[in-house]
């Protein structure tokens, strides 16, 4: 571009050139910080909506065209620069709206991206899209949607690589948006035409409740569930089936059906999540018997779920009691995120039980041969010795040590470490930093 053409170019094309760094590779780890700043001239170009809606629907034009082209030169593993160029699309969308632009215009716009998105940054557009599209723009993109999806009906699909795919993929997209329409009639009618999942009839029933038609949601959402039980893997569809069957359930006054299968869940999957639906349905003069109900049913969880729902409900005992019989395999295999809080809660009124879960940390760093956490390792062995020595189990610790030193003594990164812990060697503490850099600078001498 020419220096004259520059200087008549908009100061926030500008930014967006400057922000994506063109010709330079952004790698995984500079990704994040890269989009935060992309992030800034995205929110920039949002502020003139409002007054300038032109110059910003054709900003976020170049702006959505500029990342494709930049793509390549990013490391997008975590997603979070194709989440950019979704919001792009909606800034772009508020901007026409807000310019009264042809909402048929913008309805082909978006398909086309979706059509040759070579990226994948457009699959979802049409579930992005929704919340911000008016009336008139949506009924446009249906509109071209179901063109779209009706004219996979003639295509044959013999030759694809994916046998039906095309239908599948503007099916549910047709059906996203039919959806926000709350077009109930077409939604069953196109339900007819594909397959119906559960997932449909989740939807289905929503819109009947938004309606206040709660004896058609709870039909919807009963047919879902018969359609879900024949699926062997558990889906999220489900849960929120069974969920929104208990609040129709307490809608329409069999409040005692929407306890008795908050109940049975809680039964099946004790959790903090079952526990908080399960009290919804509770009288609020049974909530103290029911809770008592719901601890003793707990017993039968798995520990995992029970130490996240013990502790939020300071259940100490129970917990305790749970945790002597726990195997050392079961505390291993454990996630940090639950032993962690645990083994520090402990320390103080269970230190024989805050040993054991120290070194379970440890010993699930170890045997993964996680090199890079071995600090973290050493950290929670010498917390677990401090244990074992404060609750008088010397032979435990000793057992403990001979269990790492037979199964553990080629890594030799962590084994160095462990072995001044197990001799109490005292720790290199490295000075301040302030004391450091003074030490740089050099002494004078007294004589001068």
């Amino acid at each position: 571009m020419s220096p004259g053409n520059r200087k008549q170019m908009d100061p926030l094309e500008q930014a967006i050139e400057t922000a994506l760094s063109p010709g330079i590779f952004i790698s995984y780890n500079s990704a994040w910080s890269f989009v935060d700043d992309v992030q800034d001239v995205a929110n920039d170009i949002g502020k003139i909506i409002k007054k300038e809606p032109e110059r910003a629907a054709h900003l976020y034009e170049i702006f959505i065209a500029a990342c494709h082209e930049k793509a390549d030169e990013i490391d997008d593993s975590s997603g979070n620069f194709g989440m950019l160029v979704e919001d792009l699309f909606r800034g772009w969308i508020k901007a026409r709206q807000a310019a009264n632009d042809d909402p048929d215009e913008t309805a082909k716009s978006l398909l086309s991206w979706m059509e040759d998105d070579p990226y994948g940054f457009c699959h979802d557009l049409d579930r992005e899209v929704v919340n911000v599209l008016d009336k008139k723009g949506l009924d446009a993109f249906v509109q071209q949607i179901r063109s779209k999806f009706e004219s996979t009906l003639t295509q044959d699909d013999k030759e694809k690589s994916f046998p039906g795919y095309e239908r599948r993929r503007w099916g549910g997209a047709l059906k996203n948006l039919l959806a926000a329409q709350r077009n109930v009639d077409a939604y069953i009618a196109l339900c007819e035409q594909t397959e119906l999942k559960a997932r449909d009839c989740k939807a289905i029933a929503k819109i009947y409740r938004n309606r206040r038609r709660p004896e058609d949601a709870l039909s919807w959402v009963e047919r879902g569930l018969k359609i879900a039980r024949l699926d062997s893997r558990k889906s999220y569809e489900e849960y929120e089936l069974r969920e929104l069957n208990r609040a129709l359930f307490a809608k329409i006054g069999r409040a005692e059906d929407a306890l008795q299968s908050a109940w049975s869940e809680f039964e099946s999957h004790p959790s903090t999540f079952t526990y908080k639906e399960l009290m919804r349905y509770v009288p609020a003069k049974e909530k103290t018997a029911w809770h008592q109900k719901a601890m003793a049913a707990s017993e039968k969880g798995d520990l995992s779920s029970q130490i996240e729902l013990w502790l939020e409900k300071k259940e100490s005992d129970r917990l305790v009691s749970r945790l002597r019989r726990a195997t050392d395999k079961e505390l291993e295999d454990l996630s940090h995120y639950r032993t962690e809080p645990l083994a520090r809660k402990l320390e103080r009124s269970d230190s024989d039980i805050a040993a054991r879960v120290y070194r379970a940390l440890c010993m699930r760093i170890v045997n993964a041969g996680k090199s890079k956490y071995y600090n973290a390792a050493l950290d929670h062995i010498e917390h677990a010795k401090k244990c074992y020595t404060k609750a008088g189990l010397n032979a435990d610790w000793q057992v403990a040590v001979a269990d790492v030193r037979n199964r553990h003594f080629r890594k030799k990164g962590f084994m160095a470490g462990f072995e001044d812990i197990v001799a109490g060697a005292p720790k290199h503490v490295e000075p301040p930093f302030l004391e450091r850099a003074k030490a740089r600078w050099p002494r004078k001498s007294k004589n001068r």
